[in-house]
């Protein structure tokens, strides 16, 4: 979570913009992700806190509303940039960012983006970039407030796939969503405690408050590490909405889960397998990244909680007898969580969830053959396209007649119920919460099995 623009864009580095610059080009022009982009910008690890974090927030913001800076760059030239240029249409890009949405003072986004530009191609478009730049810092504000943002910023693929399936009023605004910096949601070890750390967090200069049981919202966190309660283990990071295919496979009472054998497959990053220790399951934690396990074992251990970890693949994960329940967090799109991850868009397409489904199919099958005669199983994903998850489940209640469905009961799990399938699965979309930050977008379904199975 990134501190608040106002305060880390007055006095951030040059260095910092050139990191920005550099991620931002590896994003939009070689598709990588913004992880591994900021990981491999030449110097952002060598940044200072505060400069390390209007780096970060410079290239995501410029992410979120690449269209609007597309519209307002093309406004301002008199003809396109060549594509020999392309690395000029970012330094506008971050630039006009700066001066139009997040508040840096108009010489200091001026000034440090013709010295980026003086990098490139030998300074010839020093003076292009300084004349938009200072045009926009007079005009762009109302140039900015006459555009459709939330269409502007959503590539075209993205909005037919919500529009098809949500409808055009749900469509938009989830683009309107999308296009907003997310607050930070902590899940509690213990959630009896809730009122507790929304004293002392809200006491440590941090808007804390509670939008879904269990889970805490933050605003302006800075540093996680330096939070109150984590070094004590008292929580771990984790949306709002994908700590809720833990409540509905308990149907909303953790105690149902405690002493029960759980296997949580495809279990990285390992915020569903904090909580089921935490309920008193015995879990199995799988996962094929041994690395991504690290991260696992890391929280548990900070927590105090432990867990059987195995690195493997999921569709090969053989044990001696079946579970109680069983989650399959499925490899996905992941275009749910495009309000933390907005280089999303620019990276996939349209055929990447296709591309995912017959692996989803593979590891739920071989989900429902670990599950025991009267378990149950929950499937989820963690993206927005029915293609992985409605289509996903169909296919499977089709080939196995030894499941059934089973509604999630809202009440129980003391969720809206408008965050309910016609069918009773869960499916949260990121304008959900919206008055207060809104979530994730998050599919699960619940199925049991006959007892007469096997």
């Amino acid at each position: 979570m990134t501190p608040p623009p106002e305060t880390v864009s007055q006095s951030a580095s040059l260095d910092a913009r050139r990191a920005a610059l550099a991620a931002l080009v590896k994003v939009l022009d070689r598709r990588e992700t913004l992880d591994d982009a900021l990981g491999t910008a030449p110097g952002f690890r060598a940044l200072e806190g505060r400069d390390r974090a209007f780096a970060r927030l410079l290239v995501m913001t410029a992410l979120r509303r690449q269209g609007e800076l597309d519209s307002l760059i093309a406004s301002a030239l008199d003809k396109p940039l060549a594509k020999s240029a392309r690395a000029i249409r970012h330094v506008l890009a971050l630039g006009i960012c700066q001066l139009l949405m997040l508040g840096t003072p108009p010489h200091a986004a001026v000034d440090t983006s013709v010295r980026l530009a003086a990098g490139i191609a030998g300074g010839r478009f020093k003076g292009l970039v300084n004349a938009v730049l200072r045009r926009m810092g007079r005009e762009g504000a109302d140039r900015l407030a006459a555009l459709d943002g939330p269409r502007l910023n959503t590539p075209d693929w993205l909005w037919v796939l919500c529009e098809k399936a949500y409808g055009a009023d749900a469509a938009r605004a989830i683009a309107s969503a999308h296009g907003q910096e997310p607050p930070l949601d902590l899940t509690l070890r213990d959630g009896i405690e809730a009122g507790t750390w929304i004293e002392r967090l809200t006491g440590a200069g941090i808007e804390a408050g509670n939008p879904v049981s269990g889970t805490l919202r933050l605003r302006n966190a800075g540093r996680i590490e330096a939070l109150p309660g984590f070094a004590a283990g008292a929580w771990w990071v984790q949306d709002a909405a994908a700590a809720l295919p833990v409540r509905v496979m308990s149907a909303g009472d953790a105690t149902t889960l405690r002493g029960k054998r759980v296997l949580d497959l495809c279990a990285a990053p390992g915020g569903k397998t904090l909580q089921l220790v935490a309920a008193g399951a015995r879990v199995t934690a799988v996962d094929r990244s041994a690395d991504r396990l690290k991260r696992v074992a890391a929280n548990l251990a900070r927590l105090g909680l432990s867990a059987e970890l195995i690195a493997a693949d999921g569709r090969d994960f053989e044990a001696p007898t079946p579970f109680d329940f069983v989650l399959l967090d499925a490899p996905c799109s992941a275009t749910g969580t495009i309000r933390r991850h907005p280089d999303l868009p620019h990276i996939k397409g349209a055929e990447d969830a296709k591309r995912m489904c017959p692996l989803q199919d593979q590891l739920l099958a071989r989900a429902a053959d670990l599950t025991a005669p009267g378990g149950t199983l929950v499937y989820t994903v963690c993206s927005l396209d029915p293609a992985e998850s409605a289509d996903r489940v169909a296919q499977f209640l089709g080939a196995r007649d030894d499941f059934r469905r089973s509604a999630v009961d809202a009440e129980a799990c003391g969720i809206d119920p408008d965050w309910l399938t016609p069918e009773g699965d869960l499916r949260t979309l990121p304008f959900h919460l919206g008055d207060r930050g809104g979530m994730d977008g998050f599919f699960a379904a619940v199925f049991k099995r006959n007892l007469a199975a096997l």
